[in-house]
């Protein structure tokens, strides 16, 4: 198994610009990344301490603003070696898969996302 330790929490916002002022004035993240996306309605940022260059926190424009304080953490990641690998042990489980295929951001970091047994998000995330 490749997976080697938790990737980041990904959490919705309404606007971008200020979560990334909250996280970074308020709680103390260093902003490490603002991207675009493939779907052109999205736009994240990537958050954690730089001295480790550790992202801790995704945020993510567009998808739902509208859900409960409560629904607004999307995902939970993962860090993996090889996302193909990984892909083929996860569904010898028989575990569905939210969308076949694998998404390659700007950076080339790629991911993946399947339900847990909840319907919870889970990505596989490949720098």
């Amino acid at each position: 198994m490749t997976i080697s330790k938790l990737e980041h929490v990904g959490i919705q916002v309404k606007s971008l610009d200020a979560a990334i002022d909250f996280y970074t004035k308020v709680i103390g993240l260093d902003l490490l990344e603002k991207q675009g996306h493939p779907d052109p309605n999205l736009k994240i940022a990537f958050l954690g301490f730089r001295q480790t260059d550790e992202t801790l926190i995704e945020l993510i424009e567009g998808y739902n603003p509208a859900l409960p304080a409560e629904g607004k953490v999307h995902h939970i990641a993962f860090t993996v070696d090889n996302i193909e690998e990984e892909i083929a042990r996860i569904k010898e489980h028989k575990v569905p898969f939210v969308d076949e295929s694998i998404t390659t951001l700007p950076n080339g970091s790629r991911y993946i996302f399947f339900y847990g047994p909840d319907g919870e998000w889970i990505e596989l995330f490949e720098k």
